[in-house]
């Protein structure tokens, strides 16, 4: 693991951004594994920026979500949908039929999941996959448990996932479970980032970097994949070994 340690969450944004960008020039037809959540917004806001000042083009590019709520309306203001619109899609040129997120909504959920699996096979994984990792050491949605998910599935969401993601749903309870890219997918990467920020992410990132590899800590994982770059800011860095 590459670890980088910086002050705020903006710097991180930019460092990040950076390594996208220079993906998207040198292959204009990139395959980028998105995430959703705080973490990845500043870097979503500096791609936004380089686009913008005519430094970089989404026209080739497709995008692959790691996740979306079971039993949201796609067009929900808390949808995965909708916040990848908000905060990326809709101030790009990539094209939207290059944009997908797992149906949460689909009828046949098992179905959905074996070809979502089945359309990042088929373009041999994503070129950069972006993570967070919650308080609890989860990717996507993949909870502590005992076995690693290989691919793409339904996950009934744990209370400390709930309780962290709850203040979005200010007008009613939030979904219970979710589709969930499986480590086996999010591992096909050929280049991940990981973005922590904040002392609430520092017990889980000291185990995703120092702990054993256990799905107790699914992140814990990305210590055998050849190529992850891990953002931190201070905080988040705290009970590193050195760090302290």
């Amino acid at each position: 693991m590459d670890i980088r340690i910086y002050d705020t969450p903006a710097e991180i944004g930019e460092a990040a951004g950076k390594i996208f960008a220079d993906l998207i020039r040198s292959k204009p037809d990139a395959k980028l594994g998105l995430a959703t959540g705080a973490s990845p917004v500043p870097t979503y806001q500096y791609l936004i920026g380089e686009y913008e000042r005519g430094n970089l083009s989404f026209r080739g590019v497709s995008a692959y979500n790691l996740d979306e709520y079971c039993d949201l309306p796609k067009n929900d203001r808390n949808s995965y949908y909708t916040f990848m619109r908000e905060n990326l899609f809709d101030h790009v040129d990539i094209d939207p039929a290059n944009t997908h997120i797992p149906d949460g909504n689909a009828a046949d959920i098992e179905k959905e999941c074996r070809e979502y699996d089945r359309l990042i096979e088929e373009i041999g994984g994503v070129d950069l996959q972006i993570l967070g990792i919650g308080t609890d050491g989860h990717i996507g949605f993949n909870e502590p448990g005992d076995s690693f998910a290989p691919g793409t599935f339904k996950i009934k969401l744990h209370d400390s996932t709930i309780e962290s993601n709850s203040i979005y749903f200010k007008n009613g309870d939030m979904p219970r479970y979710a589709l969930t890219m499986g480590i086996g997918t999010i591992m096909s990467a050929k280049k991940i980032v990981i973005i922590a920020t904040g002392a609430s992410k520092a017990e889980a990132v000291k185990a995703m970097i120092e702990g054993e590899v256990s799905p107790a800590c699914p992140a814990s994982i990305l210590q055998t994949h050849p190529d992850v770059t891990v953002f931190l800011d201070r905080a988040a860095a705290g009970l590193l070994t050195g760090e302290k």
